[in-house]
């Protein structure tokens, strides 16, 4: 286990991580703000909240976390990353919208419990996606894609 917390990819899942704790406790708070102090729709407050986190998100992870390509063109490189986010967005928003409807019948403010599963959901999606489409490929690998 040692050995791979030290491995290229176990830092990076440990970055991911921390950037994701700090991006979730962002967005988790606006969510509750907005919906409790602005009285938003859930949806809605998801929405803004969310987008506030994926800006955060995206500039720790091209700071921090992933090993983006310095020499891209980063506009093309943020486009990519706003439509992964956008997918992001979609599913979080399924995934939250199923879940207040199954349990808002019990509980009125559900969206709280069912948040933090549509966000570890949303992780899983966002790892994969930008190890795909962001991080910059080594050599090797770009010769393997040719």
């Amino acid at each position: 286990m040692d050995r791979f917390f030290k491995s290229k990819l176990g830092q990076q899942i440990l970055k991911f991580g921390v950037v994701g704790f700090l991006c979730f406790f962002i967005e988790f708070g606006l969510l509750i703000l907005l919906k409790e102090l602005f009285h938003l729709p859930v949806i809605g407050a998801n929405t803004a909240a969310f987008t506030v986190s994926a800006i955060v998100n995206y500039i720790l992870s091209i700071a921090f976390v992933f090993d983006a390509d310095k020499n891209a063109n980063q506009g093309k490189q943020f486009v990519v990353f706003f439509v992964l986010a956008v997918g992001g967005l979609i599913i979080n928003n399924i995934v939250l919208r199923l879940g207040t409807l199954i349990l808002d019948p019990f509980w009125s403010r559900s969206y709280i419990v069912v948040k933090p599963f549509a966000t570890g959901v949303v992780m899983v999606y966002n790892f994969i996606t930008r190890k795909l489409f962001i991080e910059r490929k080594s050599g090797k690998e770009q010769d393997r894609d040719k």
